[in-house]
């Protein structure tokens, strides 16, 4: 019977570290998940900052990092985070942010881990887009004053697009995104117009819509509502073909805020100024072409 009670006291306290342990384990999971909650968030944090610094690249350090900065604040705060500036494929075209905080643990601390040090980093980029949503279909020429003339392109400037006849037969600058056939309807065009073309267009050839369709009511109304904010049109530097078979040569993207448009037959303007802008695009890993024209028009996307 004694040897009997010593082994039923044995497996007592057995059992009693064995739970001891268990707890133990238990406990240090719900810190270790703790702690991956705390560096999502961290993560969070330098994604919306990296991102929102990005827009002020490549020409405005200090304004990125006031961007950055007050984003940061507002997801999940600033404490221990760090911002630097890289060049990809452009001078300071890339914002590095960084975040090293401690996160405390409770039952790790019965293991002698009081914390650990959460951390997270994101970069992003500034670049030329090498495709664009939203574009509205009214071609310029890359020989706009505003956009090859002496120091430019040069932006908040005052000037005018002409809507006129572009030297080829039926070309008056209008372009087909869709069909490439010249025919889409006024009221297409009205809509890629107030609200910008829904699908992602590369630089490359596109068709002419044929014939001063700028002048009908639906398309004067559509620029009419856009007053006061900023269009995308197709810059091109050739125009080959006539009628809907010419063919405009598309190189980039100039953004234009518009302030007015007037049109009477085949001619017509859309008064405003070509402007600096961070607009909805893809940005590859390779980055873009080096022919592609910088004309203001910039995309951001997380790189790292």
């Amino acid at each position: 019977m004694t040897n009997l009670h010593r082994q039923e006291g044995q497996v007592t306290v057995l059992v009693a570290v064995f739970m001891v342990v268990l707890v133990g384990i238990a406990g240090f999971a719900i810190d270790v998940g703790s702690w991956f909650r705390q560096q999502r968030a961290s993560q969070s944090t330098v994604d919306s900052a990296a991102l929102a610094g990005a827009q002020s690249l490549p020409d405005d350090t200090a304004g990125a990092t006031a961007m950055a900065t007050t984003y940061a604040g507002k997801n999940g705060g600033v404490a221990g985070a760090a911002i630097t500036f890289t060049s990809r494929y452009a001078p300071n075209d890339t914002i590095t942010v960084q975040q090293s905080r401690p996160a405390a643990g409770f039952f790790s601390s019965l293991l002698g881990i009081s914390t650990v040090t959460v951390r997270a980093h994101a970069s992003a980029i500034s670049a030329l887009p090498t495709a664009v949503m939203g574009a509205a279909p009214i071609a310029v020429d890359i020989h706009h004053p505003m956009l090859s003339g002496a120091g430019c392109p040069c932006f908040a400037v005052p000037t005018t697009i002409a809507l006129d006849k572009k030297g080829v037969p039926g070309a008056f600058g209008l372009i087909d995104f869709a069909t490439h056939n010249g025919n889409t309807g006024n009221s297409t065009l009205a809509d890629w117009i107030a609200n910008g073309y829904n699908q992602y267009l590369p630089p490359g050839d596109y068709d002419s819509d044929p014939g001063a369709k700028f002048d009908a009511s639906q398309i004067q109304d559509a620029l009419q509502g856009k007053y006061g904010s900023d269009l995308l049109f197709p810059v091109y530097d050739s125009l080959a073909g006539n009628g809907s078979n010419a063919t405009y040569h598309v190189v980039g993207w100039a953004a234009f805020h518009v302030t007015l448009s007037q049109a009477s037959g085949n001619s017509g303007t859309i008064s405003g100024w070509f402007d600096r802008v961070i607009w909805s695009g893809i940005v590859p890993a390779s980055g873009p072409s080096s022919d592609m024209p910088d004309l203001g028009v910039h995309s951001v996307a997380l790189v790292d």
